[in-house]
């Protein structure tokens, strides 16, 4: 309903600026400056003070002069304070705000019919993921969850590395090391197993004897080669290793959860021919020269001063070559392509897109998100080949182990009046405590380098995710209590509600709140920025606390009526908190 009342204060304008003979290209939308009782304001007159030469405040004045507010269904008073002018919705806003709510998929907008492709993550499938490239699935999973609440057609996709030298490195050490060689493998698990393999291949290309090493090149050349040739027992060496260590990296990525429609591997551009079609291309255009024994391309009218290095001359391509391929098969497949990726590969990126240019493309579908790493404090290394490092899985058991004695903790200390099982702490453990790393790192802007720190995500009484789910879980609470299942689609109180009932501030600041929510995932969806879904779920849950303070909805001394109207507004603050938790990728617990 907030949409539509941005759309009755659009209209309310453009009459009034019309009215007066001044351009309407420039309404100055915007959220009211702090402590202005309104719920949305137009800085217009700051823009118009010039060319109609008054200060902006008498021009506010004449704007809100010529607004009929009876004209528009949803805005109850249209008036100037300073330079803005201020707009109250209607108490049919109100109403229709809380009815709005009452459905489970409040919040999602309508489709667009854009087809859209994020790919992120994408680590190299060369051993556990770690904590430092923990961003990327947890920000990429977000952005694509807003994405498709925003009405896109959303896909994700894993673009996975199989065709470089480390790969090439890792099967020919898979395929000369013996199990008795190597140390015991830190989790029962795949990607931990053969991780081994990896490090010790590199340990001996770094140290190993130098006719040994040599010899160890050619056949890790030999690997590359097959596979820039399509060789396909060359394919099917490297797709063992491959795969093995991906299941792996997989099992932790479904805890955070990140999801993926599609694994897109490297080698299917080099077996397709596309690649080579590519390198064709690349070679014919004026700025392709042959420098240091190996084709670039020259970037300089892009101001780049590095060239891009597009074929080695040994006739294999390198990863941003076989990316551009790639890309072109996202151009030929969706509206826009959407990638989220390290800071340190701003560079690469930035050769990829004028590349493309430069092959004839308009870049503009594709877009990119980079962040900045997490570091954990202490500022420990973190390097898969080195094997050093927090690996995902010990953040999140760590997580869910300081979760479940924060639950027992409270438990011992009576903050709940019911027992919970012990399959009830272990559930609420993993919620929390999954949901408190995955909050506390897609909360903060992406570019912004950040370090997890346990007490400020765990802590319940701040802004973290617990605060937030216990909002959620409280929200259930009380449906429950009240005979309501807050498990079913349908939680509107039975025979009807009158929101118009709904008349304290706390409760007019919680529906405001509420109505809010569509235009959060339509900002933070057009901007790529799901951090503002996490800023809105912190602002929400003041504001439901505020309520649940001020307004009792299932004591004995408040009016039925009164009551079911409240339980309503209860209803539509679990799917608003609720569907907020879920684009983050946030577990909303029904009980903690």
């Amino acid at each position: 309903m907030y949409l539509q009342f941005r759309d009755d204060v659009e209209a309310a304008l453009v009459s009034a600026l019309d009215e007066l003979d001044l351009p309407t290209d420039d309404l100055g939308i915007e959220d009211p400056p702090e402590g202005v009782d309104a719920v949305l304001a137009s800085s217009a007159a700051f823009r118009l003070a010039g060319e109609v030469g008054a200060p902006p405040p008498e021009v506010a004045g004449d704007i809100a002069d010529e607004i009929d507010a009876s004209e528009h269904e949803l805005i109850d008073a249209a008036s100037a304070q300073g330079p803005y002018v201020n707009f109250l919705p209607s108490d049919a806003y109100y109403e229709a705000t809380v009815e709005e709510g009452q459905r489970a998929d409040f919040g999602h907008l309508e489709p667009t019919g854009e087809e859209v492709v994020v790919e992120h993550t994408s680590a190299n499938p060369t051993g556990p993921v770690h904590v430092g490239r923990a961003r990327n699935p947890i920000v990429g999973d977000a952005v694509a969850r807003v994405l498709a609440f925003a009405g896109h057609d959303v896909d994700r996709h894993y673009y996975v590395n199989d065709a470089g030298r480390q790969m090439a490195v890792f099967t020919w050490a898979y395929e000369t090391f013996d199990e008795e060689d190597l140390p015991d493998p830190e989790r029962d698990k795949a990607d931990y197993d053969l991780v081994r393999y990896y490090r010790k291949g590199n340990e001996f290309l770094e140290a190993g004897d130098p006719d040994e090493v040599e010899e160890a090149e050619a056949e890790i050349q030999a690997i590359m080669q097959g596979l820039e040739e399509g060789d396909e027992e060359t394919y099917e060496r490297v797709q063992t290793v491959v795969d093995t260590v991906l299941g792996g990296m997989r099992e932790s990525l479904d805890r955070l959860p990140a999801e993926f429609d599609e694994f897109v591997k490297e080698t299917r551009f080099l077996r397709d021919g596309s690649a080579d079609e590519v390198v064709s291309r690349l070679k014919e255009l004026d700025e392709a020269v042959f420098e240091e024994e190996a084709w670039q391309l020259e970037l300089d009218e892009f101001g780049i001063d590095k060239n891009f290095v597009f074929l080695r001359s040994d006739g294999t391509t390198l990863y941003t070559t076989r990316d551009i391929a790639h890309h072109e098969w996202k151009f030929d497949n969706y509206d826009r392509a959407i990638t989220v990726i390290g800071e340190d590969h701003q560079l690469t990126f930035e050769q990829l897109r004028y590349a493309l240019e430069l092959l004839g493309h308009d870049t503009d579908q594709l877009e990119q998100v980079f962040y900045s790493w997490v570091n954990l404090p202490g500022g420990e290394g973190m390097s898969t080949r080195e094997g050093t490092g927090i690996d995902l899985d010990d953040l999140l058991d760590e997580a869910i182990d300081r979760a479940r004695e924060e639950v027992e903790t409270r438990m011992d200390d009576r903050i709940r009046d019911d027992d919970l099982t012990d399959e009830d702490v272990e559930r609420i453990a993993e919620q929390v405590g999954i949901g408190a790393v995955r909050y506390d790192i897609v909360s903060k802007q992406p570019s912004k380098a950040i370090t997890f720190e346990w007490d400020r995500a765990l802590d319940f009484e701040a802004q973290s995710a617990p605060y937030v789910q216990y909002v959620h879980a409280r929200c259930c609470g009380i449906l429950e209590e009240a005979g309501i299942d807050p498990t079913t689609s349908d939680t509107a109180v039975a025979g009807g509600f009158d929101a118009s009932l709904l008349e304290t501030e706390a409760e007019r600041d919680l529906v405001e709140a509420i109505g809010r929510f569509p235009a959060v995932i339509e900002t933070a969806a057009a901007d790529l920025e799901p951090h503002l879904v996490a800023t809105y779920t912190r602002e929400f849950a003041e504001t439901f606390n505020a309520f649940y303070r001020e307004c009792p909805v299932l004591a004995d001394d408040v009016d039925e009526d009164l009551r079911d109207a409240r339980l309503a507004l209860v209803a539509a603050s679990k799917h608003a908190v609720g569907n907020a938790l879920q684009v983050l990728g946030v577990a909303a617990p029904r009980s903690m």
